[in-house]
């Protein structure tokens, strides 16, 4: 049974599906591995270490797909690489499900197509497999250091002959995995960092990691509302957006830097930074707008682009991070689907592989795992619309 790689062919893509330690981790398990000559070039990973590793080169992907039962990329498939599947194969990657123009096909096809993004992340046994989580950690950091390479100004305090230099101050705009390494990553260097996310439970762990929270005031039911759901589930109250909006804008009128990572599967982001705070906003300070790709944070972004506002803010509109650490972050995206594809094969043949010398695939649509990630099967669209 041979799993198959696709090269990203996009130039805002510099990773790869699976990494030579992948391919050692499926050898062992039984599989064989074909990779498209190349499709590691940009995460330094070259043809050499795949088959050094074990892994087949193929010259295109057509080859690929032609050899493989499964096939593994990071974005979604090329429209040719989809329009030559065959029945009974199956694609796995980050394939934007609620955006995917071509869910039809694969369904057509009587491909199974594995989103990576639908992983129930509640799950215990789905951690080791969660590609966003994995993804937004290292899109944290770089997005820090991106900013500080924008701004004209050091981050941390410096005592010298000719005065003080005053540390940075750093505002991020939601708190989930890159919100959280952000702070981190700003505290390092030494920032003065503020935080605000419209969860009030994640205030415990901004302030764990050294940041301020910007304290929204909220009323005792409504208080008792977000305690009760984690905040998740939680429908703030007009005023409380309103009351929000104001603490933000006033952060933000005073900050040097601002980070914002907020992003809604299958929509578009919500936008937390307006024209008007921006024209509040100081001459050098600068936004990374991590969401920039599905609609922006910031108005006015603009994907893989920077622009100055009239009043001297540079906006990044910062598409693809995880991409600008292509070596590592394939790597952890790699161990992802090694885990995900552990799930596929039943569990006797992994114990007995070693007998028979055989792998078989186990589909099991009701498994929680499995079921939650299969956007197509069985000639059927099984994604709910949002």
């Amino acid at each position: 049974m041979k799993i198959g790689v696709i090269s990203a062919d996009i130039a805002s893509e510099s990773r790869v599906a699976l990494t030579p330690d992948a391919v050692k981790k499926l050898r062992k398990l039984g599989f064989e591995v074909v990779i498209q000559s190349g499709a590691g070039q940009a995460a330094y990973y070259a043809d050499e270490l795949y088959q050094a590793a074990g892994a087949d080169i193929a010259n295109s992907s057509a080859e690929v797909v032609n050899q493989s039962q499964i096939i593994t990329t990071v974005n979604d498939l090329p429209t040719e690489v989809t329009d030559s599947l065959a029945s009974g194969q199956i694609v796995i990657g980050m394939l934007d499900p609620y955006r995917n123009t071509q869910i039809d096909t694969y369904a057509a096809k009587g491909a199974t197509a594995f989103a990576m993004e639908l992983l129930p992340r509640t799950l215990s046994r789905a951690q080791n497999m969660d590609v966003l989580s994995s993804q937004a950690n290292l899109a944290g950091y770089k997005a820090v250091l991106l900013a500080a390479n924008e701004y004209s100004r050091p981050f941390p305090m410096f005592m010298t002959s000719a005065g003080t230099v005053k540390p940075a101050k750093v505002v991020i705009l939601g708190v989930g995995v890159a919100g959280l390494q952000a702070i981190a990553t700003a505290k390092r260097l030494g920032a003065v960092v503020e935080a605000s996310d419209l969860r009030p439970a994640a205030k415990e762990q901004v302030e764990s990691l050294g940041g301020k929270w910007l304290d929204v005031p909220m009323s005792e039911d409504e208080a008792q509302k977000a305690k009760a759901t984690g905040g998740y589930a939680w429908t703030p109250s007009e005023q409380y957006i309103k009351d929000q909006a104001a603490v933000v804008d006033k952060a933000l009128s005073a900050a040097d830097i601002v980070i914002t990572t907020a992003q809604i599967p299958g929509r578009n982001a919500p936008r937390l930074v307006h024209g008007a705070t921006l024209a509040k906003m100081k001459a050098g300070s600068v936004l990374i707008d991590m969401a920039a790709a599905t609609g922006g944070n910031v108005e006015g972004s603009v994907a893989n682009e920077t622009i100055t506002t009239p009043n001297g803010v540079r906006i990044v509109g910062a598409a693809n991070i995880p991409s600008m650490l292509a070596a590592q972050s394939s790597d952890l995206y790699a161990n992802n689907l090694v885990n995900f594809i552990t799930t596929l094969i039943a569990s006797d043949e992994a114990t007995d592989k070693a007998a028979s010398n055989k792998l078989a695939l186990h589909l099991d649509m009701e498994d929680e795992i499995q079921g939650a990630l299969a956007m197509t099967h069985e000639g059927q669209v099984r994604l709910a619309k949002r």
